[in-house]
């Protein structure tokens, strides 16, 4: 097997993806006039059943009728177990030109992303469409945490890998009520000190989850997005929410408020002091390399040629997102 990464299916910046739910036109325009990098319109969990016809009907309208601008702009179909997820994709893909990505819940092995792939290319060559529409998927359940490096080599249309922490906490039947928070009860308890007092340690009970989740990603190509945090006036969590995923490799976090966005967008954009560091080194690299040498000694510790990789990742993505900006 080959040690070479595998390079992105396609590359987009996706440090927020703001969830607007497709029963309220009057966010729409405040939407696209966000700083969100993506947009999802929601046919499923912020629609209750007797809506979801008329939700798919309005995002319809407003994929066609509103300047999203240069957003990526997906639509959260309904389960495909459900009567109204086929036809959600059908209707969609066949009616909207700025539909970029479909966002498929509960994604549960490859064979969900493949039906999906089927109904698009249909669809597309019925309509003419020569850009296709890519898939972005939620591992929400255990079915589809435990399927996916499967679900993630599963089709070429596939681009991103979503973890729904709050369907996952519901699959799990874990008693978690914060959704995107971590649970107290998954904690350490120290042996006693000197004087007899023990210290309380959190842990994040999804860290193996999200690392899987990470490292699949990364494996076949696609980006790794953290799901929501719903105490959306919890800045502080919301961020250490979002590090956290950072850590662990992801590009980006949902915002399901729009406050969110702008926490989501600081966390997932290299800061100056990183881009500095990565400059530097980069440059004390290309120097070393010119005059014969692999490796230096750099501010009392020591760079090699895989700093290389590290700097261009970090200066790559600052000049991707400033790109991005220069021409919103």
């Amino acid at each position: 097997m080959s040690s070479i990464v595998i390079p992105p299916r396609r590359f987009r910046i996706q440090r927020s993806e703001l969830a607007v739910p497709a029963t309220s036109p009057h966010f729409f325009e405040k939407a696209a006039r966000s700083g969100a990098d993506v947009i999802f319109l929601d046919l499923e969990d912020a629609v209750a059943p007797a809506q979801k016809n008329e939700a798919r009907k309005l995002a319809i309208d407003a994929l066609r009728e509103i300047d999203w601008g240069r957003k990526t702009m997906a639509v959260r179909v309904n389960g495909l177990d459900t009567a109204w997820g086929w036809e959600d994709i059908v209707e969609v893909a066949r009616q909207c030109p700025r539909l970029d990505l479909v966002l498929l819940p509960k994604a549960g092995g490859a064979r969900d992303i493949e039906f999906v792939e089927t109904l698009l290319s249909g669809i597309e060559q019925a309509i003419g469409r020569r850009e296709p529409i890519g898939i972005e998927a939620l591992i929400e359940t255990a079915l589809g945490a435990a399927n996916v490096e499967e679900i993630a080599r599963s089709s070429q249309r596939l681009e991103a890998l979503i973890f729904g922490v709050g369907d996952f906490i519901v699959s799990m039947q874990t008693p978690d009520r914060v959704i995107g928070a971590i649970n107290t009860d998954y904690a350490m308890v120290t042996d006693p000190d000197a004087h007899g007092q023990r210290q309380t340690h959190y842990n994040h009970q999804w860290h193996h989850v999200m690392a899987r989740i990470a490292a699949a990603c990364r494996a076949w190509g696609l980006r790794p997005v953290d799901g929501p945090y719903v105490n959306f006036k919890d800045e502080a969590g919301f961020k250490a929410s979002a590090l956290r995923a950072r850590a662990l490799g992801f590009d980006g976090k949902w915002a399901i408020h729009p406050n969110q966005v702008a926490w989501a967008n600081e966390v997932f954009s290299p800061d100056e002091a990183r881009v500095a560091w990565a400059r530097k080194v980069s440059d004390a690299i290309a120097q070393a390399v010119s005059e014969g040498r692999g490796a230096i000694s750099l501010d009392g510790e020591l760079v090699d040629l895989a700093h290389i990789k590290l700097t261009e990742n970090i200066l790559a993505r600052d000049r991707a997102i400033r790109a991005q900006q220069d021409n919103a």
